[in-house]
């Protein structure tokens, strides 16, 4: 099975996700696969799957609807994993109006939901899905206030919902490219049917 990845190259940790999700698919022997940068809108169709990596969130926004990739983001047929400021991208609401979200993930979020850079922590926390707590990496994080009837959490903290899953879509407000475990990628993966 040939399976291609994109890992959206606008802002944030677009390295780090290229290569967790191209480790994971070289553990996979009946997968041929690549991840890519991507840049621009016209990649996003031939895709299985796309990365939205965090950043900054308005930023990024921003350079979404610059870009022309808004449309093609919400008709987008594969499936989406979003961590911190994706996160933030793919809810249906956000309560910043300088963001147009995608609206993709039935759940509101509150974007740097924990304060400034010096307020950013690691935890351990037990992630649905997962055999043994994953060490999640907070910068800057959102976090979910609410989800709708079609969205399953995946991982809550005292300060709320951290991980969601709707359909085809995964969305973390931690940054699990920075933890060195690929259960997480490989978990999205697994729901798209490619492990």
């Amino acid at each position: 099975m040939d399976v291609k990845i994109g890992v959206l190259a606008l802002q944030g940790d677009v390295a780090e996700h290229i290569t967790a999700f191209q480790q994971v698919l070289d553990t996979i022997p009946s997968v041929v696969g690549s991840v890519v940068e991507v840049r621009e809108a016209a990649q996003i169709p031939s895709l299985d799957a796309i990365a939205i990596p965090g950043g900054e969130s308005t930023t990024i926004s921003r350079l979404i609807e610059k870009n022309r990739m808004h449309e093609v983001l919400t008709g987008f047929q594969g499936g989406i994993f979003a961590t911190c400021a994706g996160m933030v991208l793919m809810a249906k609401s956000v309560e910043d109006p300088r963001i147009c979200p995608l609206g993709l993930i039935d759940m509101e979020v509150d974007r740097n939901a924990f304060g400034r850079q010096r307020e950013s922590f690691e935890a351990d926390i037990p992630v649905q899905g997962l055999d043994a707590p994953f060490h999640a990496v907070f910068i800057r994080a959102p976090v979910v206030r609410s989800v709708g009837a079609e969205a399953t959490v995946l991982a809550t903290i005292d300060q709320g919902i951290v991980a969601v899953l709707q359909g085809k879509h995964m969305a973390l407000s931690f940054h699990p490219e920075l933890a060195g475990d690929l259960r997480l990628h490989r978990l999205f993966l697994t729901g798209l049917g490619i492990v």
